[in-house]
């Protein structure tokens, strides 16, 4: 998990690769994502959440003042173990 800050006015680029299984939570402040067309998505406050896959956005900004704050959640990997011809695992 992890967190971006975005000052007053601010964008930043959602490059997909990087984003492709994240979901979005605005924890303060206000975010406007900017879909893939250069239009503007609705603005979400506090407590909004939202998914990036397959949405079409190309960027997040804070249209707002004040710093806004997102937090990113991404899905941990699984780790798959494979039985060896030894009869151990591997991790």
């Amino acid at each position: 998990m992890r967190t971006l800050s975005l000052r007053g006015g601010a964008r930043v680029a959602v490059v997909a690769s990087e984003w492709r299984e994240a979901f979005g939570i605005v924890t303060g402040g206000r975010v406007q994502p900017e879909l893939r067309d250069g239009e503007p998505g609705p603005v979400l406050g506090h407590d909004a959440g939202f998914w990036l896959r397959g949405t079409g956005v190309r960027a997040l900004r804070n249209p707002g003042r004040r710093t806004a704050r997102v937090r990113i959640v991404t899905p941990k990997r699984r780790i798959v173990t494979c039985p060896s011809p030894n009869g151990g695992g591997t991790r």
